[in-house]
């Protein structure tokens, strides 16, 4: 019986989390395993109503459970960044989930922006360091306001925090079993301190995985060759800025936003689920959102509870409808078929 945490939060949030839930239970009956979830009302409604973000209490109830799932957060009347920082970053600061997983993963049928590139040439995991870094929070002001205002903000790295990144980004490699081929992507050549670390770690971890090939690039080149030759890839590792920023790209080229799912993990806790695009505001309750992303991260929860049976399930049953040609177009609107539609179709070949 695993125990999980909903936040459907603002937006289109709710309307993908019931069809990421509706794909998850058509697993969990194929497979024969049970659940239960609890469902939280965190967001901008919230906030503008009572003032309140995250309360300690729910964070003491999340670490109860097996999983959260995280439909979208950002709401229009709420400013920018306390919905963002107060509820996804303190989630993840406060469980330690400390590592952002994020497939780059282009189905047959997706449309790429890349230039005579398929499935075979995108296939690839990035590792991102997900609670230290220039995210840790660590600066302040100077005068502010003034003409002589001065802000710092501090990249931190631990030798604890690189090193257990690091290593559950070799492990994943050789689980992952592909080309087992692990890049580390950093700034080494300027962030002299920082990424000397990284690399030193890096190093030194990697002499334990002999089976495994490593290399470097620097995050400007990762960029480049992410677009020229994302077959080079396996498995990216990185901090937490880079992270950040590489797997946006990474969204792009394997089709958009409404594929790129993610996992916040802590390998020997709890672990937080999410669509990575945002709330869009515009398309509430029209029934027109792609929800592909939300089921893919359902599929990515299933993964971590060790349903891979169930997993591998949802993974092929996005993979066939995406190849099918039924989808006219992935964006909001134009697919030919309703959020719940597409929740259907997915669940009913799971359950076949």
């Amino acid at each position: 019986m695993y125990n999980i945490a909903l936040i459907p939060g603002d937006g289109i949030g709710p309307e993908v989390t019931n069809e990421a839930m509706k794909v998850f239970g058509a697993a969990a009956d194929k497979t024969g395993f049970k659940y239960e979830t609890i469902e939280y009302d965190f967001g901008g409604d919230r906030y503008l109503e009572t003032g309140e973000v995250l309360p300690n209490s729910a964070l003491d109830e999340f670490r109860q459970t097996d999983a959260i799932f995280l439909g979208a957060i950002g709401h229009p009347d709420v400013t920018p960044g306390i919905l963002e920082k107060g509820i996804l970053l303190r989630t993840r600061f406060e469980l330690d989930l400390y590592i952002n997983l994020r497939p780059v993963k282009l189905y047959p049928g997706v449309w790429t922006p890349i230039k005579d590139k398929g499935p075979e040439e995108i296939d690839f995991i990035i590792v991102r360091e997900n609670t230290e870094g220039l995210y840790a929070g660590i600066g302040g002001f100077l005068k502010h306001g003034t003409a002589d205002e001065v802000a710092i903000q501090e990249m931190i790295n631990t030798r604890k925090g690189v090193e257990r990144c690091v290593r559950y980004a070799f492990e994943l490699t050789r689980k992952r079993n592909k080309a087992k081929q692990l890049t580390l992507c950093d700034k080494a050549n300027v962030l002299t301190y920082a990424h000397d670390l990284w690399r030193r770690v890096f190093d030194e971890v990697g002499a334990e995985y002999a089976d495994i090939e490593t290399d470097y690039a620097f995050v400007d080149a990762t960029t480049m060759w992410m677009v020229k030759n994302p077959e080079w890839f396996d498995v990216i590792v990185t901090c937490n800025m880079f992270g950040d920023i590489i797997t946006d790209l990474g969204a792009m080229i394997q089709g958009g936003m409404g594929i790129a799912a993610s996992g916040n993990l802590n390998p020997e806790s709890v672990a937080m689920f999410e669509p990575i695009h945002g709330s869009a505001p515009r398309y509430t309750g029209k029934n027109q959102i792609n929800p592909i992303a939300a089921i893919s991260a359902a599929g990515m929860m299933l993964d971590h509870l060790g349903e891979t049976e169930g997993a591998g399930l949802v993974d092929r049953a996005v993979s066939d409808l995406l190849a099918s040609g039924e989808i006219k177009d992935l964006a909001a609107g134009r697919m030919g078929f309703t959020t719940a539609e597409i929740g259907d179709k997915i669940a009913e070949s799971v359950a076949s």
